[in-house]
């Protein structure tokens, strides 16, 4: 732990001691290739006292300011410049980067009342167009790549305590209703050390990635935990990792990467389309911590990337399976350092009991993998419904407390009462009261962590506990032309639960036809989960819906699904499903009708 207040005075400390070493390095991708851009500590410190003193002098401190930048250095200086200010930052999604209108962060403008936005030169111009359209005429627009804008000499120190705020960090969730997590100087320096304990980074560590910057692995994880540690980071682009994944490898080889990660899906993806050639280029050696989170973390990944990896030096070691959240400013659990993944097997049977036991003889099972210890937590695993802590060995709802975890959401009294503020039921203690309930479900073995699923997302059907991660597994391994990672399962309701099975599939890869490929579908879930398996919908690569950090986004699939909004290469639907989809675009209907009714009755004057 270090001995600062704010993670303002840690900067500028960090930046005095560096001075002209480079704080950062991004790998853009253009035509020309990648030419890297270098920001030493004393330039950003330069800049963030300039783009600071323009904010000082618009009264910002104390109040929120969006961030709207393409992933590159221009964001950190801004970030950065926020902090000096006292501000705090509020970071989100470029739209035109995200391929998506301005619907999702005029919800975030409105909920955290920014007083500005930066963004670049470049971007300028669209933002203020639609803060005009919008009606923010009090929200100013600021390119903060022109140098015109502020002076570093007019910079003041703010005032602050580790209560103060740093930043809103907006979860992935509806435009209408987004959610903004609390994160002061105290949570982030918490957790900042919490990772540093956790994984042995250290100044000498060379720590980066590929997630945006708006997401909380990407922020905390790949740009302010160097800026901790005082060490270098080097960053590129998501698309540049997703058009080709080798770059990302590339880049821990080149630049002596000691620490970076990303989601599970990332380490599937560089096993499917790293080149043989491409292998020999790479020495991944000095990576030590290859952080694995933000999804669910699948035992076969982990066996595939190490065995293929481990010819140009990646150590079993090196994988670190961890489980945290923005709502805990970050990591909450990681496997102990030295050790390689622990994977358990357990029965399936008992799993959807929700009980941890031994696989019995031919019976199914499945394979957890451990997220680890926590050093920095307090965890407890409680029925979501009794509120009574279970056993170890037990399925329930993981609970939290610790000096990392937010004081709740930005306005959401109520909200934050019930998720923030829990009571674990039959206590009588101050130690049964003020827990964090995290949605997910796990259980503890042995003092480390498995988690199993998300507590929304469960799918209960014929009285059984299905993890739709388990299923969407089982989906793709019965067809190469099925996208690892590219499916998602829920359940719908008529008189009775229905299994849906939504699965990307490549159709130029298919060696029968699309039915057969359904059919082989349906025969294994039942086979597997002695469930039926009637409705089966097989769609074009790109169609399932993702968070930013490769999460499925199950609920918004079954929205989608419902109102007709999916378009199929092939579909099996009993016909009671069918009729949900008919009503469910019938009311859509009928409320447009009223809608465009309302509209025309508006219109006509009042006599």
């Amino acid at each position: 732990m270090t001995n600062f207040r704010t993670f303002t005075e840690l900067v500028l400390e960090r930046s005095e001691a560096r001075k002209d070493a480079d704080a950062f390095v991004f790998l853009p991708d253009d035509a020309r290739g990648s030419v890297p851009q270098h920001l030493t500590s004393t330039a950003l410190d330069q800049e963030a006292r300039r783009i600071a003193s323009w904010l000082q002098d618009r009264n910002a401190a104390k109040r929120q300011v969006l961030l709207l930048y393409p992933a590159g250095l221009d964001f950190i200086k801004a970030f950065t410049a926020c902090m000096y200010a006292g501000a705090v930052a509020v970071p989100g999604p470029l739209p035109a980067e995200q391929g998506q209108h301005f619907a999702r962060i005029s919800g975030i403008l409105r909920d955290a009342e920014a007083c500005a936005v930066l963004t670049d030169s470049a971007n300028a111009p669209a933002i203020s167009a639609w803060l005009a359209a919008e009606g923010f005429t009090d929200v100013a627009c600021l390119a903060t790549d022109d140098p015109a804008q502020g002076d570093a000499g007019a910079w003041h120190a703010p005032s602050l305590t580790p209560e103060s705020l740093a930043f809103l960090q907006y979860t992935s969730g509806s435009t209408s209703d987004p959610k903004g997590v609390v994160v002061s100087h105290g949570n982030l320096l918490a957790n900042e050390a919490a990772i540093q304990r956790s994984i042995g980074t250290s100044s000498e560590s060379v720590c980066g990635g590929w997630l945006p910057f708006y997401h909380d692995m990407g922020l905390i994880g790949h740009i302010l935990h160097p800026l901790y540690l005082g060490a270098q980071g080097v960053l590129m682009a998501p698309f540049t990792f997703l058009k080709r994944p080798y770059r990302w490898l590339k880049m821990i080889s080149d630049y002596g990467m000691t620490t970076g990660g990303g989601p599970n899906f990332a380490y599937d993806l560089c096993v499917r389309r790293v080149t043989d050639a491409q292998l020999e280029t790479l020495d991944l050696s000095t990576w030590t911590t290859a952080c694995n989170g933000a999804e669910p973390v699948r035992a076969e990944t982990i066996r595939a990337f190490t065995e293929r990896f481990a010819p140009v030096g990646f150590r079993p070691e090196a994988m670190f399976p961890c489980y945290g959240m923005a709502e805990t400013t970050l990591l909450v659990t990681g496997i102990p350092r030295g050790a390689a993944a622990r994977v358990l097997d357990v029965d399936a049977e008992a799993l959807e009991r929700g009980e941890l036991a031994d696989p019995r003889g031919d019976f199914s099972t499945r394979s957890l993998v451990s997220s680890g210890i926590a050093r920095d937590f307090e965890i407890r695993v409680v029925d979501p419904e009794t509120l009574v802590e279970k056993p170890a060995g037990h399925v329930g709802e993981i609970w939290l407390k610790g000096d990392s975890v937010a004081s709740g959401y930005w306005k959401r009294p109520a909200t934050n009462k019930e998720i923030f503020e829990a009571v674990i039921s039959g206590g009588t203690g101050e130690q049964d009261t003020g827990w964090l309930r995290t949605g997910d479900l796990g259980a503890l073995q042995d003092g480390e962590l498995y988690v199993t699923g998300r507590l929304k997302e469960l799918v209960i059907l014929a009285g059984r506990n299905l993890y739709p991660q388990d299923v969407e597994r089982a989906v793709q391994s019965t067809d190469k032309a099925l996208g690892a990672g590219a499916g998602a399962v829920f359940a719908v309701e008529s008189d009775r639960e229905h299994l849906v099975a939504i699965q990307e599939v490549r159709p130029a890869a298919v060696a029968t036809d699309l039915h057969t490929v359904a059919s082989g579908i349906q025969s294994f879930i039942s086979k597997e989960f002695s469930v039926p398996a009637g409705n089966v919908l097989l769609v074009r690569p790109g169609t399932i819906r993702k968070t930013t950090s490769g999460k499925i986004q199950r609920t918004l699939m079954r929205k989608l699904f419902l109102e007709g909004g999916i378009t199929p290469l092939y579909e099996v639907l009993e016909p009671a499903v069918r009729e949900l989809i008919v009503s469910a675009e019938a009311e859509a209907d009928d409320a447009a009708t009223d809608a465009d009714a309302d509209a025309a009755n508006s219109l006509v004057p009042v006599v």
